[in-house]
């Protein structure tokens, strides 16, 4: 993927929230894969996913 600013991201959360995005995993979209972090603390991290790998996270939600 390559180097990312995660800053530069569209960052979406679920529509389940109900727009509250204070308790949930937010989602983007670089190219080539997903980034998905903690909307509770946004600087805790950010998982980086290649697009396999997002298409197997997703097919296995419950």
């Amino acid at each position: 993927m390559g180097t990312i600013d995660l800053n530069d991201l569209r960052w979406r959360t679920s529509s389940f929230t109900g727009g509250d995005s204070g308790n949930c995993v937010e989602a983007a979209w670089p190219g080539g894969g997903a980034a998905i972090r903690d909307s509770k603390n946004r600087d805790g991290g950010t998982l980086l996913l290649t697009s396999t790998a997002w298409d197997a996270f997703r097919a296995n939600l419950g």
